[in-house]
């Protein structure tokens, strides 16, 4: 889905460590998620252990969206990072379990509040021969907050100044303090590119990637296939085990599982709950599922005329049914959203809960208030696969109850998220996913940051939002920026710039010879660990 992933813990820091935390622990815990798993569906055992890494063969993958670009600079879809990190390693790394921040291309370091220190380490190089050195980051970190084709400007905003302080050395000059930077660094904005690529190629390198992680570019078909082949060269030993991937483009999710089902692929992700019988009656597959930052939500674009409305946008809101949403369109494997935050995660706020109970008769309300007291016609983009449309027809008939009527328009993910966030502001609404960031403070800076591309209209938050943005990156403590994040979100509710409905639990099915895999609290798959065994 847009931006648009088991068996698995994520761990809550205790309550008497918190209060001692300092710089440095809180590098290690920007982004960590908390809480235990609920609803985990049984396996039999733990996710997968794999009995000692096997080389070679190919895995093939049902993928259900075509990717935006292969260039993470340059896309916008939250379903790119599973071909991405197939073709990309990045500067900092997350811990799988907790998404606790660890060095990755690079050790990170602060010796002031203002100053981070990327220590490159040696003997790395692009899928081109190219070296990744201190040049190369400095080029890549220019690149995406400066080049005008960038969806991360928003990403590096705290950034000042890049200097090369040595052959394999970056120094990063801040704008002011940044503690989600590491976890920044874990995403797009670390994925390193070529620089020689991206000179030679210009535009062309969304659709040639040349990167440094475990495999390197073949081919790609548009909206049906993507290939990658091991890179001889890499620089680990202990992952990137397959010889390729085949990633099949299979939209629709029943299809894809049924590709795996069939012995025709052997994994398939984000697997719809209806379709669990399916994968339980085959013999020859493996399940996993748990929580997940994937939020299902209808986002808004404010510089419309009815949404500027922000009675429209709180009747919205009342008018969604949470918990029927849940029970008819994930089959209950999953959890009503009424922020940007699941409550595994340690920044979430349960007075939220209260705020937009179920209630029509607040909605006509405020509607009748707003001036449409006889109703209103909203466009929605969503996307033509089988539980997007089940989805739509059930938000469609939730708001009907309240006169307000939806007409929605379908594509691909690609195209319609393209449409709604990019120049053509095409729709009212887009009915899609956040897929979720190793820190809230990239989550709400992307979707709501004046110029962030997730914040379709670019209206400015206000400045009260915009300050508790900033405040929530240069904050030390993570006590002190829980705090912080329960008045962004507050404010984000009551001004209702987003309506959440449920964070999905990510279903995975894969053949009995996948072995290895390593499910994340992202929900979306990396494929590093994976060897495939007879």
């Amino acid at each position: 889905m847009t931006d648009a992933n088991d068996d698995r813990t994520a761990v809550q820091p205790p309550t008497g460590a918190v209060k001692a935390m300092t710089r440095r622990d809180l590098m290690l815990l920007a982004g960590a998620a908390a809480g235990t798993v609920a609803g985990t569906l049984a396996t039999g055992g733990p996710a997968w252990a794999q009995a000692g890494p096997k080389r070679g063969g190919v895995l093939k993958v049902s993928a259900n969206a075509n990717p935006s670009s292969l260039d993470p600079a340059t896309g916008g879809a939250g379903s790119d990072h599973t071909f991405l990190w197939s073709l990309y390693d990045t500067l900092v790394e997350w811990d799988y379990d907790t998404l606790k921040t660890k060095p990755g291309l690079a050790a990170f370091s602060f010796p002031d509040p203002r100053t981070m220190v990327l220590d490159i380490k040696p003997g790395i190089s692009f899928h081109d021969g190219s070296v990744l050195d201190a040049a190369a980051v400095k080029f890549n970190l220019d690149r995406g907050r400066q080049d005008a084709r960038s969806n991360i400007k928003a990403d590096l905003s705290s950034v000042a100044d890049v200097l090369v302080s040595g052959p394999l050395q970056v120094t990063v000059k801040l704008l002011r303090p940044d503690t989600a930077l590491p976890a920044i660094l874990s995403d797009r904005a670390g994925m390193m590119v070529s620089p020689k690529a991206v000179q030679a190629l210009g535009a062309e390198f969304d659709r040639k990637p040349v990167g440094a992680g475990p495999w390197k570019f073949v081919s790609w078909s548009a909206n049906e296939k993507v290939v990658v082949t091991r890179a001889d060269k890499y620089w680990r030993a202990d992952r990137g085990l397959v010889d390729g991937i085949e990633f099949s483009i299979i939209p629709e999710l029943a299809t894809g599982l049924r590709a795996v089902v069939a012995g025709q692929g052997d994994f398939v992700y984000q697997v719809p709950p209806r379709l669990i019988p399916l994968i339980d009656k085959a013999k020859n597959l493996q399940k996993v599922s748990g929580p997940t930052l994937y939020c299902l939500q209808l986002y808004f674009n404010l510089a419309k005329p009815h949404l500027s409305n922000v009675k429209v946008r709180q009747a919205i809101n009342f008018a969604l049914d949470r918990d029927a949403f849940v029970k008819a369109s994930l089959a209950g494997v999953g959890e009503p959203a009424y922020m940007n935050l699941p409550k595994t995660h340690w920044a979430y706020d349960e007075t939220l809960l209260k705020l937009y109970p179920h209630n029509l008769d607040k909605a006509r309300q405020l509607l009748t208030e707003a001036g449409f007291k006889d109703g209103l016609e909203l466009t929605v983009g969503s996307y033509t696969d089988q539980d997007s449309v089940r989805r739509s027809e059930i938000v469609m008939e939730q708001l009907r109850k309240v006169g307000i009527r939806l007409k929605f328009i379908t594509g691909t993910i690609p195209e319609i998220s393209g449409q709604f966030f990019g120049t053509e502001k095409k729709f009212d609404m887009l009915l899609s996913a956040w897929t979720g960031r190793p820190d809230p403070s990239m989550t709400y800076s992307l979707m709501y940051a004046k110029d962030a591309y997730f914040n379709a209209g670019r209206i400015d938050p206000g400045k009260e939002l915009t300050d508790l943005l900033a405040e929530s990156r240069a904050a030390e403590r993570i006590e002190g920026r829980k705090l912080i994040f329960w008045r962004l979100q507050r404010i984000v509710m009551e001004q209702a710039l987003v309506a959440p409905l449920a964070f999905q639990y990510e279903l995975v099915a894969a053949s009995t010879k996948v072995k290895g895999y390593k499910p994340n609290l992202l929900g979306k798959p990396k494929y590093e660990f994976i060897s495939l065994q007879d």
